[in-house]
């Protein structure tokens, strides 16, 4: 296909798939906005949904069912914890299409039954979590309670049918709805989306005989998405879910001190003893009993609170407050230890703080909180308890999970969607034409070369990444072997010979393409000799920074381009922006000065550390701290320490020096530069080093700026 027809062809495409989408989008919100201007107890928010998933399938389907609950959210915040509900039915939707789109009344209503099962029980189930296992309020709760009144099956139940009663007739008529703008759309308009190849895209992978005995690229990429996605996912919970713990136990304890405190500030100490031989008869029992009462009232968490004086031969009982389901013990009654108090009896005896604790027995799931009552001369008379009931706890993680799974798992399908499609257009079909063509070649007569490299030819892969390149360099191959075998073989030959003797010149070699490079080569090992050293005076990374060491790096450092000798001088030397295929040519200096030097280390036979440098420095110069460099992707310390000192002397240079593509960048908008992206693409502890030796850089710049 000639590349004007292709490119067309993909911007069809794109513009086929996001008007879909945007028309789902809408048909959803339009049907949301006029439910609640009738004020229907219906939803009508699928419309959009359903007919995506008649007219165009699981990509654009999902994406509708998705991003609706998203921009829904806007005005009702819980609409983005259904987003998997919504997904949920896009699924459904499409398993369906196919019969929808026929009018196939029994289909039509199976496929109803599934909708409402969906978003009335399982999405009546996710309400009840999310509402901290509640329902809330609502014309479906009240429809429940007139069934479980009707008919007695329990709140949860009744409220399970309510939902689903109410989603049936919801989905009928948003399927209906859906079914008829389709009989209205042209034919045209159908037969264009039906062409494009998201179109075909399916959730689930059938089985060819190339696929029966092992896992596909397909399957492959769509784990890892999945695998790195839930295991992301599942950490960020799990740890959300910790602090929240945490954080809410936190808070429950300095409310149930904070009530403690409040009560100590009211209690006559001296009188603990009278309190305990007198009971209520004591002047002021009954006001500080009053007391106790009230701060249990305050607040709903407290569920008992108390005052013991604790001795050895038991829990002296000072002031105890009834409950709905506790009765309290009477004043100078001895109880045995309880679990809390048994826990650090030995500290209670000695009149010391006591942690806090927390318990769940006949009681409930309590955390108990013991606040010391010192007298005039300092000797602790009593405890003031207060226990912290946490049953509220419970629901609201059980909340949180909800919402967060809910979530969750609906991005988890969308991206799970659009991996498979990329998958499908950019990684199987490119490797399964290349595939299929390499499985037909055949080099027996001129008639089937030539088919094979027409076949090769048309496949025209244009996926922008190592893919292409793969192609292109596969296709290179192809052609070369079938034109030049002899030829290719000569000049092997010739370049064994040249390696040879490749160490001698290399440097020579590289200074000599330009003077611009030839004057970077040297600058960057100015540079690079000032940071190392610099480093080694500040400590960092001081048990690599020998002497030895820093001097085979500056020595090997003006071989970091050398793999530029391979590169054309065309693009070497070009005034303007490389384009894509130019600067996927120029990254290959890397790879290539990484090759040459290892050539090199194999002719002189031995592991020297200069030329382990040189090619360390060669291969890896352009990878980042943060992994988005080249060749390899390399990041942190996985980077060796010589590529990461080029990098910064690298990209410094590159900026303060005048090139045929651009003016010199100042001194300072370089130092700038470099200080924004340290712990991004440089690390940070070699861009401190060399910030601190500005003086040094600033010599060396203007040094070389004057030449």
């Amino acid at each position: 296909m000639p590349q004007r027809l292709k490119s067309n062809s993909r911007w069809k495409t794109g513009v086929s798939l996001i008007g879909v989408i945007i028309a789902g989008i809408l048909l959803n919100i339009l049907g949301t906005k006029l439910n609640a201007l009738l004020g229907l107890p219906l939803f009508l928010d699928d419309i959009g949904t359903i007919l995506s998933a008649v007219v165009g399938g699981y990509i654009p389907c999902i994406t509708v069912g998705f991003f609706s609950n998203i921009i829904n959210s806007l005005s009702n915040p819980y609409s983005i914890y259904y987003c998997i509900i919504s997904v949920l039915i896009a699924v459904a939707a499409v398993a369906f299409a196919d019969k929808l789109r026929r009018y196939k009344i029994p289909y039509i209503l199976l496929g109803i039954v599934m909708f409402a099962v969906i978003g009335g029980l399982l999405g009546g189930m996710l309400t009840w979590f999310i509402n901290g296992l509640s329902f809330g309020e609502g014309y479906a709760v009240d429809m429940a309670a007139a069934i479980n009144s009707a008919v007695p099956m329990g709140y949860f139940l009744s409220n399970l049918l309510s939902n689903f009663l109410i989603d049936f007739v919801d989905k009928a008529v948003v399927t209906v709805t859906a079914l008829v703008i389709y009989k209205l759309l042209p034919m045209k308009l159908l037969v264009f989306i039906h062409t494009r190849s998201w179109y075909y895209i399916t959730i689930l992978e059938k089985n060819d005989r190339h696929n029966r005995k092992r896992l596909s690229l397909r399957w492959k990429t769509t784990l890892v998405v999945a695998l790195s996605i839930t295991l992301v996912a599942s950490a960020a919970i799990g740890i959300s879910i910790l602090q929240y713990h945490n954080s809410t136990i936190a808070e429950y304890e300095e409310n149930g001190r904070y009530a403690a405190r409040v009560i100590r500030e009211h209690l006559d100490v001296d009188r603990i003893a009278e309190y305990l031989s007198e009971g209520e008869k004591a002047d002021g029992y009954e006001d500080t009993k009053e007391l106790l009462s009230t701060v249990i009232d305050l607040s709903p968490e407290i569920e008992f609170a108390y005052i013991y004086r604790i001795e050895e031969d038991g829990t002296h009982v000072v002031f105890d407050i009834d409950t709905a389901e506790v009765e309290a013990d009477a004043p100078g009654d001895v109880i045995p230890y309880d679990s809390s108090i048994s826990k650090y009896r030995d500290r209670f005896l000695k009149g010391e703080d006591i942690p806090v604790d927390i318990t769940d027995d006949e009681y409930g799931w309590l955390l108990s909180v013991f606040e010391p009552v010192a007298d005039s001369t300092g000797k602790v008379q009593c405890y003031i308890g207060v226990d912290m009931e946490m049953n509220r706890l419970r629901s609201d993680e059980t909340e949180f999970l909800a919402k967060i799974i809910s979530l969750f798992l609906g991005f988890l399908i969308l991206i799970r969607t659009y991996a498979v499609w990329l998958a499908e257009q950019h990684i199987v079909k490119p490797i399964n034409s290349i595939a299929h063509v390499s499985r037909h070649s055949s080099y027996d007569t001129p008639e089937s070369r030539e088919k094979w490299l027409s076949m090769l030819d048309a496949l025209n892969i244009r996926t922008g990444d190592e893919i292409e390149t793969l192609y292109e360099d596969y296709k290179t191959a192809a052609h070369n072997t079938v034109s030049y075998i002899e030829e290719i073989q000569r000049k092997s030959e010739q370049l064994t010979k040249l390696q040879n003797g490749l160490i001698l010149v290399l440097a020579d070699m590289v200074e000599s393409r330009d003077k611009c490079t030839g004057d970077h080569v040297f600058k960057t090992a100015a540079y690079t000799e000032i940071i190392l050293w610099q480093m080694k005076k500040e400590g960092i990374y001081s048990d690599m920074l020998s002497e030895e060491y820093i001097d085979e790096v500056v020595n090997s450092a003006p071989l970091h381009d050398v793999g530029k000798i391979t590169v054309s001088d065309v693009i070497l030397n070009k005034p303007g922006k490389l384009t894509d295929e130019e600067f996927r040519i120029m990254q290959r200096h890397t790879t290539e000065g990484g090759r040459i030097i290892e050539k090199a280390m194999a002719i002189v036979d031995e592991d020297t550390g200069y030329l382990n440098e040189a090619k360390n420095l060669a291969l890896y110069h352009h990878e980042k701290w943060n992994g988005k460099g080249y060749p390899t992707g390399l990041k942190g310390e996985e980077i060796p320490l010589s590529a990461r000192v080029m990098a910064v002397a690298d990209v410094f240079d590159a900026l303060v020096s005048r090139r045929s593509y651009k003016e010199p960048f100042t001194i300072e908008k370089a130092l700038d530069i470099i200080r924004e992206d340290a712990g991004s693409h440089f690390d940070p502890y070699v861009a401190q080093a060399f910030l601190d030796a500005e003086e040094e850089v600033r010599r060396v710049a203007k040094l070389n700026l004057e030449l």
